[in-house]
């Protein structure tokens, strides 16, 4: 199992920017696709971004597509979610996660992403 936490979470104003950070345990770090999800209240968790192990490829969902950028560093066991022109309705739980096969099996805390109109 691969440990998870995230950070970078916060309160700020439509239009801001703001820069998540997921950090994993695990020596093969650079063998995992990560990806990016979110929950707000009273609604499911829904994908936001995914990358590959190298970082070539990379999938958005429609809704932040042109507004976020996911990336990673593999030597710091990394993996980023840059989020630019943040509207009210981005405010959620941000999870990071790691695919296994078809699946998202490890997840971390989450960190509050809150957006003021």
């Amino acid at each position: 199992q691969v440990q998870l936490v995230e950070s970078g979470g916060g309160l700020v104003q439509a239009g801001g920017s703001l820069r998540l950070s997921c950090a994993a345990s695990g020596r093969t770090f650079s063998s995992y696709n990560m990806g990016w999800f979110r929950q707000a209240p009273g609604k499911e968790r829904e994908f936001v971004a995914g990358i590959s192990g190298s970082g070539g490829n990379t999938y958005y969902a429609d809704s932040v597509k042109g507004r976020f950028t996911i990336s990673r560093e593999n030597a710091k066991n990394t993996v980023y979610l840059q989020m630019n022109s943040l509207k009210p309705e981005d405010t959620a739980v941000y999870y990071c996660a790691r695919r296994v096969g078809l699946r998202y099996d490890d997840w971390g805390q989450g960190t509050q992403v809150t957006v003021s109109s």
